[in-house]
Order: structure tokens, then C-alpha cells, then sequence
């Protein structure tokens, strides 16, 4: 084997050897404090300072610096509060950053400040499934995301469409559940806001509470959350939201929707019965075809006072039936949304995939939702809630800063092509500047978001 380079204590493949240097001169993030800038343009700082309950000993970091250091941290790919770790010995990060991370246990000991045990006071003891009432640092975080999507999202947006869904998160800590499909873990709910790409609410579960056990509280404080300019109001779900007062609660504030309607036997039979004259077909796949028809259908519990709701049924059938002996599969879609066609509503319908499932498995697979950090429930809620948020200060990142290209970017591909960026730090007339290799045109595009953000930051002052 040819040896190493002269000097090396250990061989190796290629001929270079790594060797330390001043830890403060370089940095391997030199594009990270983007989202600490991203940040600090919404606010976020002055909002948790002002939202998040002060720790019982007033020393070391605030509660604004360690959200700031959680969001950092999640950017940056960490998905366990050990990862900071990591972060703390990026010397150069730390100083254009103005200062250094806080330890593990600090950021441990701040989620664990959101567990309230009495909020578990209440909980009938015949009553499995529960959905507790918030501790009041959760209700501060959740002040400090409906701020951030009130200051990140475009004022010129004046339609608000919610699609609504809920995840399931797999842990293995003794406190877990387990949920409908045999997963220990979690089953949070999220509301997202399709047109802006923000998540305006998420409502944090045991794993045995499903998505159906109640689901308007949830999409209650999502349109809460939503700005006041806001003019148009409309709300997709899956089946776990066909839930009568759900239903009735969209009805009475207008808001239009289409919900996947659960397939009873009285509603499947509706299907099957409608005539083969009514059916219209939608569209040809390669193995079925996809017909629409209207149902005049009305669930046995839905008030004899309330206006009768409007039910599509689809059939898919699957193509050469008569070889395959295949037999229709039946689904139903109920709305309140008279005025638009039965093609175009039922596709507007399934956008919602590519919106919510998006976002799910962003939160789970590129940021730090996946793995929970605690056996506490406060503390986990907290955490997926900081997930949230910092899915919704990259949305501002990438779409009131960042130029056109990276609009749709996942954070992995921020994380390939701006975070971790390499920078020799130097001073030079009092000011820190960071050296890169960059090419110039990546470099005028991380100058230019940053001057949106400082932008951003200035309006909302002057404002």
C-alpha cells in the first residue's frame, strides 16, 4: 500500500491530512445565519421574548435565544437537541452568529418548561383518548407562528385555502401510544395554508387519540391564526374531518369546503344505486377509469332545519372489468360549494396531497419532527411546534428573499447549496467579513436576500 503524506500519524486513501486550525477563522455554515436573519426580520426574538413564559432562574440564555437556537439547529439538519453540540464547535458560526449556542441540558430543561401536568387534571377516568388543554408556554409559541405567518406571508394573497391533516409519529418511549394502524408514538394535527405554503396551526396528540376524535378545535385555531386581511376562506380534509359539528362550523362562517365523506353502508349504497345514464366521466389512468356523479345524499344526523350539503360520489373502475372480474371502487366527497362544477371541485379537492403530505414529510424526513426528544408531552408538543415554525421561517426564506429558482427548494437542497457554505473569517477596518470560493452569481443571490431581509426587517419597523 503506498504510504501517506510525510508526517501523517495515520495512513489513509488520499494523500492530504486533516489539521486543526484557529477555530474561529473559518466556518463550514457560512450561509446558515440566513435563517438567524429570516428570523430576526419576522421578529421572532421580540415575539417569544413577549409570548414565552420567563424560566424560574433568570440567568444564561433568554427564552428568544434558545428558539432561535432551536430553529437554527433544525435548518441545519439536526433532528436531536444533542445535535447543538455540533453547532457549538463551528467557532466561526458562533461569531457571526454575535455569540454561542446553548448546551443540550439548557435546551432540554426550556422544552420541559412546556409540560404542564395539570393540563392533564381534567381527563375523565373512563377516557382514553384525550386531547388536553395547552400549557400557557404553548399558547405563547403558538402566538409567536400565527405572528410569523401574519409578518412571512404576502399581503397581496386575499384567498386562504386550509388543508388539514394529521401525521403519525413513531416513538418508542414507554409514554407513547398506539395509534390505529399499530405505531407507538404520536398523531399530531396540521393545518397548512396552500396558497402560502405556511402552517398556520398544529395541534399536538397521543398516538391513540385518531384524527377524527374531534378534529374542530384544531381547524378552529387555524382559521383563528390566519391574518385579518384575509378575505376568502376555504378548507380541504380528509375523512377524519367528516365530523358533523366540523361540518356545521364551516356552514356557519362560510367558509367553503370539500371533505372526504366517511363510506357508510347508507352512502355506499347511494353510490351504488345511482343510475349508469348520470355518471360523467372525470378522466382515463392506465388501469381504471374515474367517472363523477352528484348524490342526493343527506346523513341521517345532519339537522332537518340546515340546508342539504352537496355529495359528488366517484367511482373508479378498473379498465377491462369484464376479463379481470374487477369491481368498482366507490369514494364520496361531501362540500357546500354550489356554484363550482363537479370536475374542477373534485380536483381542487386532491391538490390537497401535494400540499399537506409535502409538508408532513418535510417535517418528519428534513427537519426534526420525526424523533421526539422527551417522554413528556409538553415538552414533545413544544418541539413539533418549533418544527413548525421553523418549516414556516424557511417558506420566508425561500419565497420573500431567496431569487425564483429556490421557491420550491426542500430544506436539504438549502442545506446543499447555501448552508453549508465554507468561510475564512477576517476583520478588516472594524468590519467581519467571510471569504468563500463561491461563484459570483450564488454570491449575488445570498447578498441580495440578504438586503430583502433587512428590507422585510425595516418595514415591519417602520410599520
Amino acid at each position: 500500500m503506498r504510504p501517506g503524506p510525510r508526517g501523517e500519524g495515520r495512513r489513509s486513501i488520499l494523500p492530504f491530512v486533516i489539521e486543526p486550525t484557529e477555530a474561529e477563522a473559518v466556518t463550514a455554515r457560512a450561509g446558515l445565519p440566513l435563517v438567524v436573519e429570516t428570523m430576526r426580520a419576522l421578529g421572532v426574538d421580540e415575539l417569544a421574548q413577549a409570548a414565552l413564559p420567563e424560566p424560574k432562574r433568570r440567568r444564561g440564555f433568554t427564552p428568544a435565544q434558545k428558539l432561535e437556537a432551536l430553529v437554527t439547529l433544525l435548518a441545519a439538519g439536526g433532528d436531536r437537541v444533542e445535535d447543538v453540540r455540533i453547532l457549538s464547535e463551528d467557532r466561526g458560526l458562533e461569531r457571526l452568529l454575535g455569540g454561542g449556542f446553548p448546551s443540550p441540558d439548557a435546551l432540554l430543561d426550556f422544552l420541559g418548561q412546556f409540560h404542564d401536568p395539570a393540563c392533564w387534571a381534567e381527563r375523565p377516568a373512563d377516557k382514553k383518548a384525550y386531547v388536553p388543554p395547552e400549557s400557557a408556554g404553548l399558547r405563547g409559541l403558538d402566538a409567536v407562528l400565527r405572528a410569523v405567518v401574519a409578518r412571512g406571508a404576502d399581503p397581496g394573497t386575499r384567498r386562504a385555502t386550509v388543508d388539514h391533516d394529521g401525521t403519525i409519529i413513531a416513538a418508542h418511549k414507554r409514554e407513547a401510544t398506539v395509534a390505529y394502524e399499530g405505531t407507538r408514538g404520536y398523531q399530531p394535527l396540521v393545518a397548512v395554508w396552500a396558497e402560502e405554503q405556511l402552517i398556520v396551526a398544529d395541534e399536538f396528540r397521543d398516538g391513540n387519540v385518531a384524527g377524527g376524535e374531534d378534529p374542530l378545535s384544531s381547524v378552529q385555531r387555524a382559521m383563528g391564526n390566519l391574518p385579518g386581511w384575509v378575505r376568502e376562506r376555504y378548507f380541504r380534509g380528509d375523512s377524519a374531518s367528516y365530523y358533523r359539528p366540523l361540518l356545521q362550523y364551516l356552514v356557519g362562517e362560510g367558509i367553503g369546503f370539500t371533505i372526504s365523506a366517511d363510506l357508510t353502508q347508507e352512502l355506499r349504497t347511494g353510490c351504488q344505486a345511482v343510475p349508469a345514464g348520470d355518471w360523467v366521466e372525470l378522466e382515463t389512468r392506465a388501469r381504471e377509469r374515474v367517472d363523477l356523479a352528484e348524490l342526493a345524499f343527506t346523513p341521517g344526523d345532519w339537522p332537518k332545519s340546515a340546508a342539504p350539503l352537496r355529495y359528488l360520489a366517484v367511482r373508479f373502475t378498473p379498465r377491462q372489468a369484464e376479463l379481470f372480474e374487477g369491481t368498482p371502487k366507490y369514494l364520496a366527497i361531501v362540500s357546500n360549494r354550489a356554484g363550482v362544477a363537479a370536475g374542477p371541485l373534485v380536483r381542487w379537492h386532491w391538490e390537497k396531497a401535494g400540499t399537506i403530505e409535502h409538508v408532513h414529510r418535510v417535517m418528519k424526513d428534513e427537519l426534526g419532527a420525526g424523533v421526539m426528544p422527551s417522554g413528556r408531552f409538553g415538552a414533545n408538543a413544544a418541539w413539533f411546534r418549533i418544527n413548525a415554525l421553523t418549516f414556516n421561517v424557511l417558506t420566508v426564506l425561500k419565497r420573500r428573499a431567496l431569487p425564483a429558482r429556490l421557491r420550491e427548494a426542500r430544506p436539504k437542497r438549502l442545506r446543499f447549496e447555501l448552508f453549508t457554505l465554507p468561510g475564512k473569517l477576517r476583520v478588516h477596518q472594524s468590519r467581519l467579513a467571510v471569504r468563500t470560493s463561491l461563484g459570483a452569481a450564488r454570491l449575488e443571490e445570498i447578498g441580495e436576500a440578504r438586503s430583502h431581509l433587512l428590507a422585510l426587517l425595516e418595514a415591519r419597523a417602520a410599520g
